[in-house]
């Protein structure tokens, strides 16, 4: 069974950076199949797309609002990827989790929407203080 785990959170200035990690463990994956994303949710509001990856191709596409701040790589170390996040702002407070679609079926392009994404972390909480 396969698992992602999270880690990296925290409390940060305004202005300030963090790294998120998530990590695939428990199981098999497809490469050529995963695809590997983040999302958030702030208090009160629904979970939002940060960002997404291709693992094979390494092609990623981004929310706008954090396009230009924020970086999604692979993490060939722990099978996993990481989410650079710059620049940050209050509004990126929120508990960040990792994601993925069964890599057993292919995913067409980098979805967006939370129901395309079948495995979920635990979630992380980032907190950017003004």
């Amino acid at each position: 069974q396969v698992q992602l785990v999270e880690s990296g959170g925290g409390l940060v200035q305004t202005g300030g950076s963090l790294r998120l990690s998530c990590a695939l463990s428990g199981g098999l994956f497809v490469a050529s199949n995963l695809v590997m994303g983040w999302f958030r949710q702030a208090p009160g509001k629904e979970r939002e797309f940060v960002a997404a990856l291709r693992w094979v191709s390494w092609d990623t596409h981004y929310s706008d609002s954090v396009l230009g701040r924020f970086t999604i790589a692979r993490d060939n170390t722990k099978n996993g990827v990481h989410l650079y996040m710059n620049r940050l702002k209050p509004e990126d407070t929120a508990v960040y989790y990792c994601a993925a679609p069964d890599s057993r079926k292919r995913t067409v392009g980098l979805p967006t929407n939370e129901n395309n994404y079948d495995i979920w972390g635990q979630g992380t909480q980032v907190t950017v203080s003004s």
